[in-house]
Formats: C-alpha cells, sequence, structure tokens
C-alpha cells in the first residue's frame, strides 16, 4: 500500500499563489508517476499535471499549462505542484495520486493511478 498526504490548499484572492505538496509512504519502490487532479463541485474529476518519477519529463492540462509547475523531490519522496496567477475557476478539490507499475498508459487519465491521497482545498476569490 501507498499512503498519499496532500498539503498547502487554502483561500487566495485572483491572482495570487499556493504550493501544494504530496508526500508519499509505503511502498513506493514501484512508483513510475505521480500526478494532481482537482475536482470542483458538481463537476468531474478532472486532470492538472502529472511527472514521470524516473525521467521527470510532465505534462499538463491545457488549462494551467504556463501558471502551473508540478516538480519532485525523489529524497523526500514529495510531489509538488506550484500554482501561479490563479483564476477563481481554479477553485476545487486538489487530490495527489501515485502511478505504480504495471499500470502504464497516459498520464492524464485517473483510472492508471491506483492510489489517491484525501485531497486538499484551494478556494479562489474575485
Amino acid at each position: 500500500q501507498v499512503q498519499l498526504a496532500e498539503s498547502g490548499g487554502g483561500l487566495v484572492q485572483a491572482g495570487g499563489s499556493l504550493r501544494l505538496s504530496c508526500e508519499a509512504s509505503g511502498r513506493t519502490f514501484s512508483r513510475t508517476a505521480m500526478g494532481w487532479f482537482r475536482q470542483a463541485p458538481g463537476k468531474e474529476r478532472e486532470f492538472v499535471a502529472a511527472i514521470n518519477w524516473s525521467s521527470g519529463s510532465t505534462v499538463y492540462a491545457d488549462s494551467v499549462r504556463a501558471r502551473f509547475t508540478i516538480s519532485r523531490d525523489n529524497t523526500k519522496n514529495t510531489v509538488y505542484l506550484q500554482m501561479n496567477s490563479l483564476k477563481p475557476e481554479d477553485t476545487a478539490l486538489y487530490f495527489c495520486a501515485s502511478r505504480h507499475s504495471p499500470y502504464s498508459g497516459s498520464l492524464t487519465s485517473a483510472g492508471l493511478y491506483p492510489y489517491w491521497g484525501q485531497g486538499t482545498q484551494v478556494t479562489v476569490s474575485s
């Protein structure tokens, strides 16, 4: 099993910044990627960003590209999401997720991540 713990959410004004963190523990040796997803009230969960754990290559949703940056710290087993120029439409519950072998395929697909955190709320006021 893998446990994921998110932190860093909060209330921020439009144009502001937040940094989310997600620390993984447990059986992390088989991890291949980590991602961030979000879900706003009344909407489906959507992909935000993901990072390949070994290569560091990243992928972003069009809605956040150039504003959000995903990064990792191998020594701390932690993935980060730096969110700049926040907009009210970024308001959502943000989840981190961990992919492990033998799962493979698109990093944007939530169904290919077997482990999830509880989420951290991000609220952007206008």
